[in-house]
């Protein structure tokens, strides 16, 4: 049988992750996803923003090489803590950044693929777009209806406008950061529409997603629920929030994101 041969395509890649109380899975995660980015690049670094974890996730990492833990001076949620991690990333100068959540709901071969897709393609960001998802039906029914907003105000459907998981370029990626408040309760919304709007180059990419990694298969950012088949009090004021801050900074006429141009090698 003829092996197939993998070109190494960057000289540094940085992983860059969010996590809150991952660690039971998150050891696991990152052996995965380097196995899987090794043969792509000459050096794989980990940037892992702990949102001030209370179950050991940054001593489950401490000690590793290739892996930053950047304990957070308080918690904050995850939107602040994934900018967080992106501009650990971006503070290495490495030539790609991708970012993925701490709770490993990805596969290591598919982070890869959407790395190799960035190089290829010359894109200016790769969206790693989720399918078979087994998330509770408000969470699935919340990021529809996002994607059908974005589509009637964007003018143009993102596939899955929050995905988590996202090749970017740094030159394309610093200028969302830049743009985005430190504090954002949804960057990855705000990208999304900038994105579309300011004319990066996107890519689609379908992956799987699998449950979270370790014991709890639900996580700990919404709490105990009560009730499972209903979406959690928690969840709800934190959506109500986040469309609130999706209109003042991305949607109503003259917001600030609207505002936003980008010109690269990669742009339309």
């Amino acid at each position: 049988m003829r092996r197939l041969e993998v070109r190494v395509q960057y000289a540094h890649l940085a992983v860059v992750m969010p996590a809150y109380n991952e660690a039971e899975g998150i050891g696991g995660f990152i052996d995965e996803i380097r196995t899987a980015v090794a043969p792509l690049a000459e050096r794989v670094t980990f940037v892992v923003a702990d949102d001030r974890s209370t179950d050991g996730t940054a001593a489950a990492l401490s000690g590793i090489d290739d892996i930053d833990v950047q304990t957070q001076p308080a918690n904050r949620g995850h939107g602040p803590t994934a900018l967080a991690a992106y501009r650990g990333g971006l503070a290495l100068s490495p030539d790609a950044i991708v970012h993925v959540d701490g709770d490993g709901q990805f596969l290591g071969s598919e982070i890869a693929s959407a790395v190799r897709a960035l190089g290829r393609t010359g894109a200016d960001v790769v969206h790693g777009v989720r399918h078979s998802r087994t998330d509770a039906w408000y969470r699935r029914l919340l990021t529809a209806g996002v994607r059908l907003l974005t589509a009637v105000i964007v003018g143009r459907g993102v596939p899955d406008v929050n995905t988590p998981l996202r090749a970017y370029r740094p030159e394309a990626l610093q200028v969302l950061v830049n743009a985005v408040p430190s504090d954002a309760l949804v960057p990855h919304v705000h990208f999304s529409f900038a994105e579309v709007r300011a004319g990066f180059a996107v890519r689609y990419l379908s992956v799987r997603s699998i449950p979270r990694r370790g014991a709890s298969s639900t996580g700990t950012m919404w709490g105990k629920v009560a009730r499972p088949s209903l979406p959690p009090k928690k969840l709800v004021l934190f959506a109500l929030s986040a469309l609130r801050e999706a209109w003042t900074w991305s949607l109503r006429p003259g917001a600030p994101l609207r505002a936003l141009e980008f010109e690269g090698p990669g742009s339309a």
